[in-house]
């Protein structure tokens, strides 16, 4: 059986707040918890997923070359699924410029992006953005690891790009110009 080709089109952070979100899996990883740092992978950075589908259309990279760096704004704790385990992670505070980017993600892809295999989730509207910490938390544990979790993270923005996950791949496709706003 082959894996289906699972894509998904991912938001970039800059060095210093890729940094402050690795110390986060780092502190998971060291009380012995579930955490992102187990995953050594060179392609495994944190991000926030804008769109995840099958067999996606390659995005154009000049679609992203008029637009600049943006601020982002990690926020407190968020906990996904159901049963035993939960997915941990970092809110990502909703601004105009992630909207908009979002929304630009979604119409380049276009139908495409409404057939995804994640649309329900990361579709305009139905979106949660969030920078993910730690899949498979057990609910047991989920005092401590909150507990491990600081307070706010300002960063910015930089870049766009896509995970293959047949290929292990990623391709970026475009670099944020210019300084935050």
């Amino acid at each position: 059986m082959t894996q289906a080709p699972v894509v998904s089109i991912e938001l970039l952070l800059d060095g210093p707040t890729e940094s402050a979100v690795r110390t986060e899996w780092e502190a998971l990883a060291a009380a012995g918890l579930s955490s992102l740092a187990a995953h050594r992978s060179a392609t495994n950075r944190p991000h926030i997923t804008l769109l995840v589908g099958v067999d996606l259309p390659a995005l154009d990279p000049r679609s992203f070359a008029g637009r600049t760096a943006f601020e982002v704004r990690l926020g407190a704790p968020l906990l996904f699924g159901t049963g035993d385990r939960r997915v941990l992670a970092r809110g990502v505070v909703p601004s105009h410029d992630l909207l908009s980017l979002h929304r630009d993600v979604h119409s380049a892809i276009g139908s495409a992006a409404a057939e995804a295999d994640d649309g329900a989730r990361t579709a305009p509207g139905a979106w949660t953005p969030h920078v993910t910490l730690a899949r498979r938390v057990r609910t047991s544990d989920l005092e401590r690891a909150l507990g491990l979790v600081g307070g706010e993270i300002r960063g910015t923005a930089r870049a766009v790009r896509r995970w293959d996950a047949a290929t292990r791949t990623v391709t970026e496709i475009g670099e944020f110009g210019g300084s935050q706003t």
